[in-house]
């Protein structure tokens, strides 16, 4: 267990109608609710065995009963404001903690893997930033040895600008980075289709 290494994943508290609401609107919110549990459990199950110190941000409240078992994962609620402004608090309080590297991912992707997990923190042993950009113009990993709250600012969240502009931002700080592989985050009934 490396305890100088932290993985956050942000999730949403899987209630009905509030999770998958572009899906929902093609499959109905009871569906998507279905969906976004299995995701969860696809998130857990590929992140239980890291040898990294995990920490799970809620969108809403803290539940120390869910699948998330309390002695594996550190529980917060996630920061106020925009998707930007939550993850930049959120990083922003991992490496004032003393963590050295710190990767964030959502509870999207079914093609995510363990290894690709790992694979960011090789990365960021020789790169300043890494990235795992999504089919859809995002990112469904982003890992740093430092805040760069730069790249966090000034982005249409949830559109196809947001891989390119961080990428903008990575040039124009003249920091080093590298890329995994690129996957698709389920967002929609196609999504779905496309990794199963």
């Amino acid at each position: 267990m490396n305890d100088k290494q932290l993985l956050m994943l942000f999730v949403r508290n899987p209630e009905l109608g509030k999770v998958k609401t572009r899906l929902a609107a093609a499959v109905g919110p009871e569906k998507a609710l279905e969906i976004y549990l299995q995701l969860l459990q696809h998130t857990y199950s590929i992140t239980k065995e890291l040898p990294v110190q995990k920490l799970v941000y809620y969108s809403e409240a803290l539940d120390t009963n869910d699948l998330w078992p309390n002695e594996q994962y550190h529980k917060r609620v996630q920061p106020a404001g925009d998707l930007g402004e939550k993850m930049a608090d959120a990083f922003a309080a991992a490496f004032s903690e003393g963590y050295t590297s710190v990767v964030i991912i959502g509870s999207d992707c079914l093609q995510l893997t363990p290894d690709i997990i790992l694979q960011a923190y090789r990365e960021l042993e020789e790169h300043d930033v890494v990235i795992g950009p999504a089919l859809d113009g995002g990112y469904y990993l982003l890992g740093m040895n430092r805040l760069h709250p730069e790249l966090f600012r000034n982005k249409r969240w949830s559109t196809a600008d947001v891989f390119p502009a961080t990428v903008h931002d990575i040039h124009n700080l003249r920091l080093s980075y590298t890329l995994l592989p690129r996957l698709s985050d389920v967002d929609y009934v196609e999504d779905l289709e496309a990794t199963l």
